[in-house]
């Protein structure tokens, strides 16, 4: 009877501690759903439940190999937008719980509501799926996607005739480019690989592999010392231009209430990235130290007039001066805009 009576005593105990811990995961789980949706700022304190608080000696959130005890959102370890974290408590018995977790991190500053007056508007030639779009002096560099159609082209602002032409393999789905130096760097979609141009004869010079973390090849910039390339998701990636298949440094994209992912054609002009969002009528403008969302431009009125279905989105960014040009996939005109506030 006695070791009945102590056993049913363990089992108590036991079910009693389980319980414990249901609520002391379950109050994390709760409180990281709210705070998922509302979101941290860099500089924020991570506030645990007091279920958590009142049972655990200690709390640590790892980030794959990286871990820390500070519950302050310190961006050596969070980046903006999501992060999948493990909330690793130690209970004041030694023993161990672990929850998996999203922390959003969003920027503090509301992004500005940025317009525009449009002040000319240029041919475009509407076989053109372009991908990659950038303009020298009065020469429109462009990149021009689909597999069995891909293709890097020059012409002259205002016309439509190249004035020089590089077709793909048929295989080759051309993706984002850029100018740097004497070269012409260039993305493409799925292949894993870039191509390097000589910038006057257009003549390929070699091929590239993407680094590991870049799955595929969307759009791509320069700030004069890296490649600076989008991958479709929130992340924007610094290549060395010796080694494009060198990560020099990333950063993710949020505004003031949102994840910005889809990323596609990037420009960087005075200091800003700009960015399209694939299928979206408009255009970020982007912190590059931090990949804050400063800035929103909304050309829903031209993308109505340009786009019939599907792939004719909004997709090309460069700068005529302080005035930008936009165009799309398969749009007839390039149309160049004077930025408000």
């Amino acid at each position: 009877m006695k070791s009945r009576i102590l056993l049913s005593f363990f089992v108590l105990i036991l079910l009693s501690s389980c319980n414990k811990d249901k609520k002391i995961v379950d109050s994390l789980v709760h409180y990281n759903t709210e705070m998922e949706a509302k979101g941290y700022h860099f500089g924020d304190k991570i506030q645990l439940p007091s279920e958590v608080t009142a049972n655990a000696e200690s709390v640590a959130i790892s980030f794959g190999e990286k871990e820390t005890t500070d519950l302050t959102i310190d961006p050596r370890y969070f980046t903006l937008g999501d992060n999948a974290v493990t909330f690793n408590i130690k209970k004041k018995n030694g023993e161990m719980l672990y929850q998996d977790a999203t922390i959003n991190v969003f920027a503090k500053t509301p992004e500005q509501k940025l317009t525009y007056k449009p002040v000319a508007e240029y041919p475009h030639d509407t076989s053109y799926f372009t991908e990659g779009f950038l303009l020298e002096g009065n020469t429109v560099y462009e990149s021009v996607g689909l597999e069995g159609h891909s293709k890097l082209v020059k012409y002259t602002l205002g016309s439509t005739q190249p004035t020089a032409s590089v077709e793909q393999p048929a295989d080759i789905f051309s993706e984002g480019i850029v100018t740097l130096g004497d070269k012409i760097y260039q993305l493409t979609y799925h292949a894993k690989k870039g191509f390097v141009y000589d910038k006057s004869s257009m003549k390929l010079l070699k091929e590239f592999p993407y680094p590991n973390v870049i799955g595929e090849g969307w759009g791509m910039t320069t700030d004069g010392k890296n490649l600076i390339v989008s991958d479709g998701t929130k992340n924007i990636y610094y290549l060395s231009p010796s080694d494009p298949s060198q990560v020099v440094r990333y950063i993710s994209v949020a505004g003031n209430t949102q994840v910005y992912d889809q990323l596609n054609e990037l420009e960087y002009h005075k200091g800003f990235l700009y960015a399209n969002v694939w299928q979206q009528p408009y255009i970020l403008k982007i912190n590059p130290a931090n990949g804050e969302v400063v800035g929103k431009i909304d050309f829903s009125e031209l993308t109505k007039k340009n786009t019939k279905g599907n792939d004719d989105v909004l997709n090309g960014i460069a700068f005529k001066g302080d005035n930008m040009l936009v165009t799309g996939k398969n749009w007839p005109e390039i149309y160049e805009v004077e930025l408000q506030k």
